[in-house]
């Protein structure tokens, strides 16, 4: 089976003085390779979703399979294992360690797996050159712009070599030049057969999209593809 990611009958609910419905039976097989935009109005569970499938969250009902093997009811230990090695999220705003150069923001993330800081410094030097920052390992993120704060993000998310990359918004704050190079650079990722989701209000990088699933109402549907 193709599938990295597949869920069933899944829902979420928050009770705030009431019961909140914000997902409700999301059926949904995204495959490895794929590059999928989430998209929906604001409140309607496109982060909710992500989480979910981050392992940040847990469903209210339902199941979530990750190549093929039921992780939605696994213990913590477990969870913090596959986000670890196989997982990773980008978020719009991109939580770097302000005290951290921009190396040590990549690196960090590897050192704390059991990798020693020589072998994580070499293979986040790499994956910065990468992205653009061969010149900036030692800047700090206040020395840096909002796209290359954005990159440094993106590096330390990839540095596990996840099989799976969620972005919530993560060109949302970003000048229409820097939003493209972030879309370029999960264009190099797809090639490398990553799985992409990434939530939008963009339409044109929305467009850019293997396909799209919509969220409204608490249900999805694919829109094209």
């Amino acid at each position: 089976m193709n599938n990295i990611i597949e869920t069933k009958k899944l829902s979420k609910s928050y009770f705030l003085n009431k019961k909140l419905n914000v997902l409700n039976n999301i059926n949904i097989k995204i495959k490895k390779g794929d590059l999928v935009a989430l998209l929906g109005p604001s409140g309607s569970g496109k982060s909710t979703l992500l989480h979910l499938l981050a392992l940040l969250d847990r469903p209210s009902t339902g199941e979530i399979y990750f190549d093929s093997k039921k992780i939605s009811l696994l213990s913590e230990k477990s969870k913090d294992n596959i986000r670890g090695n196989k997982i990773s999220i980008i978020y719009q705003q991109n939580n770097l360690l302000n005290d951290f150069s921009a190396l040590e923001n990549v690196e960090i993330a590897l050192i704390s797996s059991g990798t020693t800081q020589k072998k994580s410094s070499l293979l986040a030097k790499a994956l910065l050159s990468q992205v653009g920052l061969s010149k900036r390992y030692n800047h700090f993120p206040a020395d840096l712009s909002g796209g290359e704060q954005q990159r440094v993000a993106i590096a330390r998310a990839l540095i596990n070599e996840p099989e799976l990359i969620l972005a919530d918004e993560p060109t949302g704050s970003l000048d229409r030049f820097n939003s493209n190079e972030i879309f370029n650079f999960f264009l190099k990722m797809k090639t490398k057969k990553r799985t992409i989701i990434y939530a939008t209000h963009n339409r044109q990088l929305a467009d850019k999209a293997d396909y799209k699933l919509s969220i409204i109402d608490g249900s999805i549907r694919r829109v094209n593809g």
